[in-house]
């Protein structure tokens, strides 16, 4: 049995006023997802136990089968790994994130975008290159990562002390979501000294006068210490490759112990994209394949660029893959499993249950299918619910 798994993180949503009280979702033309939908296994399942934030971390957990309630690790550790950075016991590495902070009415001040108004990749090379030499002291060192996303790690530092994601504060006070706890005082003066810097770096300078948003702070969160996971041959004994474009999936893919290749992602990439899965496919028994775009447009509150970016993952990846697995016969099973909803009000992850659906070889042989599509309200109203989402893996793996 070939088993491919799409993380499609970030298609769900809510009903949304702009798409006249439709979700992207259900705004979408997804005539492939929807025949999956129609024939195949349709559900919602809750990937964010109760009491564990909603990060991209435990979502990406649970699509793999490990409990995110049981295993916390921090998105830091693992993007840290993605980029071979060493850590090492007392380590602790942190997201460092660019944003853009306001002045509110109040005159407080209010994180307004979580993304530093989307910096190029040159621009990020730069501004973090900068922030390095100045937040780096011996115990303290910057990585590059890509785009608003980064890491700082601390040598010897603390780990017990609260963080907030910024995606959870927009709109909201700076203030009250700052470090608290053993160690926060270093971490909210590390922030101090980035803001001098990037008030007064010519790439920010340079995005103000043109009338562009830039980063004019960094946010740190999402730390952990040296991560540990049991590798998941030792719970499903085939040979597995996670493909991605970012960081934290293929941090944890190393982690798991599965063979890891980057791949792009975007508009335009599609054909690439699916060509690696095919060829991914040839070589091993199961795929798992993390899509992210329309969690990005959910992070930038764009229902319309939301739902472009669901008909082309449609229109571009599922329809060939559906296509080109048909064509090549045998046993296989094709699954799209958000790790979790990003609802574009809300610009950050949901503990909402998402819509899952599960397509294998012989359905289009099938008798008459289902009036059903790939949507929240689809999927709520079929009645399968799935409540620890992390067990869902394994019903596709030993079903």
């Amino acid at each position: 049995m070939k088993c491919i798994v799409l993380q499609a993180d970030g298609v769900s949503d809510e009903p949304l006023p702009g798409l006249g009280g439709k979700t992207p979702l259900e705004a979408a033309r997804t005539p492939h997802l929807d025949a999956m939908a129609s024939r195949g296994i349709l559900g919602l399942a809750r990937m964010i136990p109760p009491g564990v934030s909603p990060d991209g971390e435990a979502g990406s957990l649970a699509v793999l089968g490990y409990d995110p309630a049981r295993h916390r690790l921090g998105c830091a550790p693992l993007e840290a790994i993605a980029h071979g950075i060493p850590l090492r016991p007392g380590d602790v590495a942190f997201r460092l994130q660019l944003v853009t902070v306001e002045l509110g009415d109040d005159g407080s001040e209010l994180l307004s975008d979580p993304t530093g108004g989307q910096p190029t990749a040159e621009e990020a090379r730069w501004i973090v290159a900068d922030l390095a030499r100045a937040l780096g002291d011996g115990a303290t060192d910057v990585w590059q990562g890509s785009g608003y996303r980064h890491g700082l790690l601390w040598r010897g530092g603390e780990a017990g002390m609260r963080t907030v994601s910024p995606h959870a504060i927009v709109g909201k006070s700076v203030a009250a979501a700052l470090p608290v706890g053993p160690g926060a005082e270093r971490l909210r003066e590390t922030m101090r000294v980035a803001r001098d810097v990037l008030e007064m770096h010519p790439v920010c300078a340079a995005r103000r006068a043109a009338g562009r948003p830039g980063p004019n702070a960094i946010w740190l969160w999402g730390q952990g210490g040296v991560p540990q996971l049991p590798p998941f041959h030792e719970r499903f004994p085939l040979r597995g490759r996670l493909l991605a474009a970012r960081d934290l999936p293929r941090g944890l893919g190393q982690l798991a112990g599965l063979e890891v290749r980057e791949v792009p992602e975007g508009v335009g990439e599609e054909p690439g994209l699916v060509a690696a899965v095919l060829e991914a496919i040839d070589a091993r028994d199961f795929v798992l394949v993390h899509w992210a775009v329309a969690d990005e447009m959910g992070h930038l509150g764009n229902p319309v660029e939301k739902v472009t970016s669901i008909e082309r993952f449609d229109a571009e990846i599922v329809g060939p893959l559906l296509e080109a697995l048909g064509a090549r016969g045998g046993a296989w099973r094709l699954a799209v499993v958000p790790g979790h909803a990003t609802p574009c009000g809300l610009r950050g992850h949901s503990m909402d249950p998402v819509p899952f659906v599960v397509a294998v070889a012989g359905d289009e042989a099938r008798g008459r299918a289902q009036k059903r599509g790939y949507q929240e309200r689809d999927a709520r109203e079929v009645g399968i619910f799935v409540g620890d989402g992390h067990t869902l893996i394994e019903r596709l793996l030993r079903a």
